[in-house]
C-alpha cells in the first residue's frame, strides 16, 4: 500500500535568515488505499464478532446491534471516496444494470416483506456494500485488487493461526476440534481460507514474478487454515478454484479453434459432473459410510422448497425469512432440531428473498460476468484477470451448499460484486 508522504518547504523570512518548515501531508491516493483496506477488514467478519460472542456467550440482538455500528465507518468511507467519481459510478451501474437492479429489488421487497423493518435495514447495508464494490472497481486495477484482498485475508489467516497457538480455548470450536481462529465459526474461517487460496494462486501467477513469494506464503497459510478448520465445503471450493485456475490458464494460451474446443469440452465435463452428483452422490456416500443428508442440508432443502412454493414470485422480502419475525423459521428449527442460519443454498435463498424474478436477475448477472471475464482474459492475458474469473466460478459452486449471494456484510459477496463491476467497466461493449 502507499505510505504517508512528507513535503519540505523552504521560506525566507523578513530578517533574511533562511528557515525551513516541515509539513506532512497525506495524498488522496493513500487515503483511498487505507480507507478501503479499513472497510474491507470491518466487513471481513473477523475479530469483532468473536470478541462480542466470547464476552456474552452468544451473538444476540444486542451484540448484533453493536456490530451494525461497524457499518457506519464503512458507509462514511465509501461516500467520501466515491463522491469524486459520480460519473464513473453511473457508467458502472449502467454496465452492470442487472446486479444493481437486485439491490433496488431489495428495497422494493420492503413493501411485501414479512418483516419490513429488517428488510429495509439490510437493504441499506447491501446498497452500501455494493457501492463499495463499485468504488473498488473504479479506482483499482485487477492487480491492485489482488494485492488488496490478499493482504486483508492474509492478515486474518495469520492472526487465526497465531490465535490457535496462543489462545486455543478461544480459537477452536467449543464442541469441536475445528479451528475458527478470529472468526465465530470454523466454516467462516474455511471460506476465508478458500478465497485466500485462490488469491494465492493469482499472486504466484502474476506477470513478472514479483508477487510469487507473497503468494507462496499466503498459499501455505490458506492450506493450513483449510486443514485445521475441517470445513468440507471450503475444501471443495479450494479444489474447484484450483481446477478453474488450470482451465483459465489454458484458455488464455489457446487461440482460435483450439480455444473454442476447450470451452466446449469444459462445458461437457461440467454437465457430466452435475449429472453424476445428482444421480450417484447419495449411493457413493452410502458406500463410503458418510452422511447422506450432507450434514442435515437435504432435510433442510426439502422444508425450504415447500415454503418457496408458497410465495414463488415475490418471496418473503430480502433477509426476512430467517428473521425472528417469521414463524416458519421456528417450525423448521423444531423439525430439524438445529438452528440453520440460512438455507445452505444461495439459489434457494434468492428465491426466499425475491422469488423467481430475483433468481433470474442473479443468473443473468453471473452469465454476463462469466462471458465478459472470459473476453477480458483472452484479450489481456497479462493483466491479471484469471483470479477474478476463478472467484466467480468458486462462488457459483460454493453457493450450492452455502449462502453468500448478496450478503450485506460479507467479504466473499463483496469480492463477487467487485469482480462483476470490474468486468462491466473494462469489458468491450
Amino acid at each position: 500500500m502507499p505510505a504517508f508522504t512528507s513535503a519540505t518547504r523552504s521560506a525566507l523570512p523578513a530578517n533574511g535568515r533562511p528557515a525551513r518548515r516541515h509539513a506532512v501531508r497525506l495524498s488522496w491516493r493513500a487515503l483511498e488505499w487505507w480507507g478501503v483496506a479499513i472497510a474491507l477488514f470491518l466487513l471481513s467478519g473477523a475479530v469483532f464478532p468473536l470478541l462480542l460472542m466470547v464476552q456474552s456467550g452468544s451473538l444476540g440482538d444486542s451484540e448484533r446491534g453493536v456490530l451494525r455500528l461497524l457499518q457506519i465507518p464503512v458507509i462514511a468511507i465509501t461516500v467520501i471516496l466515491l463522491g469524486r467519481h459520480l460519473g464513473a459510478l453511473l457508467l458502472a451501474i449502467r454496465r452492470t444494470l442487472p446486479m444493481f437492479m437486485l439491490a433496488l429489488l431489495a428495497f422494493t421487497s420492503t413493501f411485501w416483506s414479512i418483516a419490513p423493518s429488517i428488510t429495509l435495514r439490510r437493504a441499506i447495508a447491501l446498497m452500501a456494500a455494493m457501492l463499495l464494490a463499485y468504488l473498488l472497481a473504479i479506482r483499482f486495477t485487477p492487480r491492485q485488487l489482488l494485492v488488496l484482498f490478499s493482504s486483508i485475508l492474509g492478515a486474518c489467516l495469520g492472526l487465526s493461526l497465531i490465535a490457535g497457538m496462543l489462545a486455543p480455548q478461544i480459537a477452536f470450536m467449543p464442541d469441536d476440534t475445528g479451528l475458527r481462529g478470529i472468526y465465530t465459526h470454523k466454516n467462516v474461517l474455511g471460506w476465508a481460507a478458500s478465497l485466500a487460496f485462490i488469491l494465492a494462486l493469482g499472486l504466484m501467477a502474476d506477470a513478472g514474478g514479483r508477487l510469487f513469494r507473497r503468494g507462496v506464503a499466503l498459499l501455505l497459510a490458506s492450506i493450513a487454515c483449510l486443514v485445521l478448520s475441517q470445513s468440507s465445503t471450503s475444501l471443495l471450493a479450494a479444489i474447484t478454484g484450483l481446477t478453474l485456475f488450470g482451465f483459465y490458464t489454458l484458455l488464455q494460451r489457446k487461440r482460435g479453434l483450439a480455444r473454442a474446443l476447450l470451452v466446449l469440452v469444459a462445458l461437457q465435463l461440467a454437465a457430466l459432473c452435475l449429472l453424476f452428483l445428482g444421480e450417484f452422490l447419495v449411493p457413493v456416500l452410502e458406500s463410503l459410510g458418510r452422511d447422506t443428508t450432507l450434514t442435515g442440508r437435504v432435510p433442510l432443502w426439502h422444508l425450504v422448497d415447500g415454503y418457496i412454493g408458497q410465495r414463488p414470485w415475490q418471496g418473503y422480502g430480502y433477509g426476512a425469512f430467517w428473521s425472528a419475525a417469521n414463524p416458519a423459521k421456528y417450525v423448521i428449527e423444531e423439525t430439524l432440531q438445529w438452528i440453520p442460519p440460512h438455507a445452505h443454498n444461495g439459489y434457494r435463498d434468492m428465491l426466499l428473498n425475491f422469488g423467481v424474478p430475483g433468481l433470474v436477475l442473479l443468473m443473468l448477472t453471473i452469465a454476463r460476468a462469466i462471458r465478459r471475464g472470459g473476453v477480458l482474459l483472452c484479450a489481456q492475458p497479462e493483466a491479471g484477470w484469471a483470479w477474478m474469473n476463478v472467484s466467480i466460478g468458486v462462488m457459483v459452486v460454493l453457493n450450492l451448499s452455502e449462502s453468500n449471494f448478496l450478503a450485506q456484510n460479507d467479504i466473499q459477496s463483496l469480492m463477487m460484486m467487485t469482480v462483476i463491476a470490474m468486468f462491466g467497466l473494462r469489458a468491450p461493449r
